[in-house]
């Protein structure tokens, strides 16, 4: 195969004429344009939603004040929040792991990671800035008053900016390539490409520098995908007044279910784009037992910490720990607790089954991957809300707090956005790196 150019037929996956691009980049099927018009409608509810937020305040949301209001100042957004940057985390880590120990099996994915990565920070900034009553005041004052000290401050800087920014270099370092073999080809998206490419030549030379780049990019960018998730945590985890937040394994509990929930999503957007894009030839099932195997690493780790947990608010606690748990374990969050632990348990089972056997299957690991988001946005909700209701240090009365219609359009809205910045991406862009050509 002659340098610098891209295979006319795709393995194992179907074929394309030579002036048509990989991937069914361009190619605007009638179910894609129900899914388009399908999302860009869920996306508007939730702007209309917003927009009546933002001119009548969060009294159009079911978040209330603490205490004599007896409900909660952070309910649906922030736990929300908290799971789109949890999801962000297994995204990037994967692809940089692959380019460190060169994981063949896991490189037709890396990209997928990549762009989910950067879709879940866009989505978690927008999930806290519509928990802000007037977020454009937040922006403002976080310059103005921000305490480099406090674990928001570390939140907004280090999470939203610093790690987004991190994100979508490494995006780019390793498309360029795809984008400058795109360019070659006469398509619309040509000058778009070319652009991209930003001058790149697809010699050894040149792969042998981004393989370079990439290696000590994703380096660099673990560590910090640590720390910054360790930081979400440390947002409740150093709340000493606030019995169920205060506790050293916030932090290593964030880091580990952003895992979990993260790479649940990548293995559900990996057979979604393995059937929506000629790559099953690419993305096989190796890819999908890697992903699994991984995936029940950092899910037994989290089913043990969860297990630490209710034995240390359970074993001689305080009142207001007793209460807390009371209300977990038995009372008014009970259901959505055990069925996290269920929807946990059984993902561990599937995963367990298959390792064991060996007899991995593309179906069951997406359910567990389905599974293991049910209880990770479950876990996200408990973190957040019932320690706001239950077990107050001050006498005041047990509160409530039951999300409405306002702020699920919001939160579906969100997600529709997601769905959209995907879906168009890959109508451009290869989300399946092309595969390697021999140059000279």
């Amino acid at each position: 195969m002659t340098a610098g150019t891209i295979p006319t037929t795709e393995p194992k996956g179907g074929h394309q004429s030579t002036g048509e691009l990989p991937q069914k980049i361009g190619q605007l099927s009638p179910s894609w344009i129900v899914f388009f018009v399908a999302m860009l409608a869920v996306t508007a509810v939730g702007f209309y939603a917003y927009l009546l937020q933002v001119n009548n305040g969060l009294i159009v949301t079911g978040l209330r004040g603490l205490g004599t209001m007896a409900g909660a100042t952070w309910g649906l957004y922030v736990a929300y929040y908290v799971y789109f940057i949890g999801v962000s985390f297994a995204g990037i880590t994967v692809a940089a792991l692959i380019r460190i120990f060169r994981i063949e099996k896991l490189e037709p994915v890396a990209r997928i990671g990549e762009l989910l990565t950067v879709v879940s920070l866009i989505l978690g900034a927008l999930a806290i800035m519509a928990d802000l009553e007037h977020p454009w005041r937040a922006i403002v004052n976080l310059f103005k008053y921000g305490r480099p000290q406090s674990p928001f401050f570390g939140t907004f800087t280090m999470v939203i900016a610093g790690y987004l920014f991190a994100s979508l270099v490494y995006l780019y370092v390793t498309s360029r390539r795809d984008a400058a073999l795109l360019a070659e080809r006469d398509s619309r998206f040509k000058r778009l490409y070319r652009f991209l490419a930003a001058g790149y030549t697809d010699t050894r030379a040149q792969r042998r520098l981004d393989r370079r780049v990439t290696f000590w990019l994703a380096i660099t960018i673990l560590p910090l995908l640590v720390i910054a998730h360790s930081t979400v945590g440390f947002v409740f985890g150093l709340q000493a007044g606030r019995p169920g937040w205060f506790g050293a394994l916030q932090a290593p509990g964030f880091v580990v279910l952003a895992g979990v929930s993260g790479i649940g999503n990548l293995i559900m957007l990996a057979a979604i784009v393995r059937s929506a894009t000629r790559t099953k030839g690419r993305i096989t099932i190796d890819a999908f037992s890697w992903l699994g195997k991984l995936l029940l690493g950092l899910l037994i780790t989290y089913l043990y910490f969860t297990a630490v947990e209710i034995l240390t608010i359970t074993y001689q606690p305080g009142a207001s720990e007793l209460t807390l748990s009371e209300a977990l374990l038995s009372g008014t969050y009970a259901w959505i607790f055990w069925g996290a632990i269920a929807s946990l348990v059984i993902a561990a089972v599937l995963l367990i089954w298959q390792a064991l056997t060996r007899r991995w299957s593309i179906g069951l690991v997406v359910a567990t991957g389905v599974l293991v988001n049910i209880g990770a946005v479950a876990k996200r909700y408990l973190i957040v809300v019932p320690s706001q209701t239950h077990g107050q240090l001050l006498p005041y009365s047990t509160g409530t707090y039951t999300p409405n219609w306002v702020e699920w359009a919001i939160v579906f809205g969100l997600f529709a956005l997601g769905a959209l910045m995907i879906g168009v991406f890959m109508k451009i862009f290869p989300i399946v790196p092309l595969e390697e050509t021999d140059t000279p």
